[in-house]
Parts: structure tokens; sequence; C-alpha cells
């Protein structure tokens, strides 16, 4: 009799269902979905299924079902069950929201059977070592003191491209997702030496020894990239990503901040210049996807994360400073993303706070990229923030 395996996934978002729920389902895996939507649950549960649509050259519509759904909220008990069973528990739900479900994860994790084996953990979010993020949150749980955890915790790097849904309904309710055909989900194996688990067969994973590398290649060039194509274009009016790329000075800004990150990336993990060459192209023909119509709006939300000191711009530009390299057209982007203002968007509105509060750009610049004093990159990302602070009015 072949043997069950058992996965939960947790967060029934786009990226949810349509990337990371999408290829456990295609691996065998008996699913759960957790959410705390109420209506995403119910609809999944209805439906019985969702379609995700790949649009680019040759379109491929692939049929998600065999699955459940339970809301974390009124189900816990169930929730709880579901993890202590399962062999593989993923997350969606963004790196801010891995603190509010480790508590989850680590009820599941006590009740767990002993003769269970060891269940994998992968955090899917869009950050550096997020499953370590987790795994540091759920061994603060009381419910964990003095336990060992019967689980393998291993970092992964995401790639797709999910555009904004709008208007999206499908056959399944608002639950199909359209998305690119490109994806990329690599799992570091490191975790899995000297304990009894083997790693899990997952479709379209590629586990590697060392992460980084991969990590930061999708860092410093997609979200980049992406981001600066968003920041640029939305300070010049420009509504779409791909037409902010078809235009020249938004296009000139996009391909410095990649010759910057590329001369980063080649210096420090040996990456074939050629190669990486094709690997920037190819992400530029991605993002510029006009089946994937989004905006720079969207992209450029959350900017106050995506000016953090690990982050897409000052992440690879402090350590180019380090290296005495070029940084210009990365702190062009960092002065438009200062510049990014919705007001819908919780953290363009706080940003844009802290520039009216009459803080120094002494100490903007340390409270919005983490730098600190003594870093290289320090005065010229000071001078950026003073240039911005000369445009915002203080305060009464």
């Amino acid at each position: 009799m072949a043997v069950t395996r058992r996965a939960v996934h947790i967060g029934a978002g786009k990226i949810g269902r349509g990337f990371v729920g999408q290829f456990l389902v295609a691996s065998g895996y008996d699913l759960t979905f957790v959410d705390v939507d109420e209506r995403v649950v119910a609809a999944l549960n209805e439906a019985g299924r969702f379609v995700v649509h790949e649009v680019g050259e040759m379109p491929v519509e692939h049929t998600v079902a065999g699955f459940r759904a339970l809301n974390s909220k009124t189900d816990r008990d169930r929730v709880v069950r579901a993890i202590a069973e399962a062999d593989v528990v993923t997350t969606a739900v963004g790196a801010r929201t891995l603190p509010l479900v480790a508590p989850l994860i680590a009820e599941g994790l006590a009740a767990r059977p002993l003769d269970r084996g060891e269940v994998t953990i992968v955090a899917c979010e869009n950050a550096f070592n997020a499953t370590d993020s987790l795994h540091a949150s759920i061994r603060r749980a009381p419910i964990l003191e003095d336990r060992d955890i019967a689980a393998v915790f291993a970092n992964c790097a995401i790639d797709r491209i999910v555009p904004d849904q709008s208007g999206v309904l499908g056959q399944s309710g608002g639950l199909d997702v359209v998305l690119e055909p490109f994806y990329e989900w690599v799992i570091e194996r490191t975790p899995f030496a000297g304990t009894a688990a083997e790693h899990p067969v997952i479709d379209g994973v590629t586990w590697v020894d060392d992460l980084q590398p991969f990590v930061e290649r999708k860092l410093y060039t997609v979200n980049t990239a992406h981001a600066t194509a968003a920041y640029h274009g939305w300070v010049r009016g420009i509504r779409l990503i791909r037409e902010a790329l078809q235009d020249p000075a938004v296009r000139a800004e996009v391909d410095g901040v990649l010759a910057e990150t590329t001369a980063l990336l080649v210096a420090k993990h040996g990456f074939d210049p050629e190669e990486h060459g094709r690997y920037v192209a190819a992400n530029l023909t991605r993002i510029a996807n006009p089946l994937l119509p989004d905006t720079t709006l969207r992209v450029g939300r959350n900017p106050l994360r995506k000016l953090g000191r690990r982050e897409r711009f000052i992440g690879p530009a402090a350590q180019l400073a380090e290296r005495g390299l070029p940084v210009d057209h990365l702190l062009g982007a960092v002065r438009v993303a200062l510049e990014f203002d919705d007001q819908d968007d919780p953290e363009s509105y706080e940003l844009h706070a802290l520039l009216r509060s009459g803080a120094t750009a002494h100490a903007l610049t340390e409270i919005l990229t983490g730098l600190m004093e003594g870093h290289p990159l320090f005065p010229a990302v000071r001078d950026v923030v003073a240039g911005v602070l000369e445009t915002q009015p203080a305060q009464a």
C-alpha cells in the first residue's frame, strides 16, 4: 500500500495557491491549505479546484485539485493536527507575518507523535533566510520549552512573478491564478545532513548546498530591476512596468543598476559574466511581459522593507562600496524609492511621516536603511536622504 505523503501550506494567497500549493499537489502530497480569510477557505472547499494559468508564448493551464482548506482562527485544533501529521510544512504569508504563524506551527510540533519522524519546514518568503527567522520564533514558543523539535528547517529562494489579479475570476470563483511560465524554487539541502531525514521529493525544486548565491542573484537582479523600474516609472507618472521599461530614461536607470549588481555578483560568487548576462536579459524580458500588466504602484509598495539593510538596493550597494566599486545608479533608485508616495500603502505612509518628522538626514539614514555611520556607503546615502528632505515640509 502506498504511503500517503501529507503537506500543510500556510497562506492561501496567489503564491500559496499558484506556486507552492500547485507544486505540492503535483508532487503527490495530500495538501491542506491554511489561511485566516474565511472567504478564501470557504471558496477553496466549495470549489475543490482552481486553475493556474501560465501566460506566455505558449499558454499552459494547470488544474489544481484534491486539497482541503482550514481556517486557523476558527478551526485551530484541526490545523494543529494537520501540522502534527505532515511531512512538509510550507508558508507564504509575508516575512513580517512569520512570527504570528510560529505559535501555530509550534503547537503542531508539540502534538507530533514520536514515531512520525521529522517534518520539513520551509518558509517560502521573499526574504533572506526566512526559514531561520521562522525557526527562531517557533523556538520561543512556551509550549516547546525544553523539548526537542522533530523538524528540519531549510531556507529557500523563490522566484515567480505573480501580478495583480484584478478581474481574474476564471471557473473557480476567483481562485484562479495568472502568472508567468518562469519559476525558480531553490532549497538548501545542508540542514538534512546528519539527520535521519532525507529531503522531500517536490516537483520543481532545485536542492543546493550553498543557497546564498542563488538568493543574491535573484534579489539583486529580479527584485532590484523590478523595483527600480517601478520607482523611476512612478515618479514620471508611468502606470505600467512594461511602459516604464520602454521609457529611455527609466531603462537607462534599470540597465545602470543591473550593471552595478552584475559587477558584485560576478566578483563575489564567480558567476560566468556571459551566462549571467543571459540571465539578466531573460529577466528583463520577464518583467516586461505584456501579458502580465503589472503596475508601478503595486511593485513600489512596501518601500520601508525594500530600503532595508539586506534588501535589493542597500544590500548590493553596501557590498559594492566595501569593494570600492560604483553605486551611482543604486543611489538613484534609493532616491526615487524615498519619493514614492502611495497613501493607501501603510509603509509608504509611514515613510513620509518619518521624512516630515524633522529628524536629521543622519538619523533617518540609520532608521531607514540600517547603515551605521562608519560604513563606506553611509555618507552617500545620507546625502541622498538630505536631498529628499529638502523637498519635504516639516510637521508643524
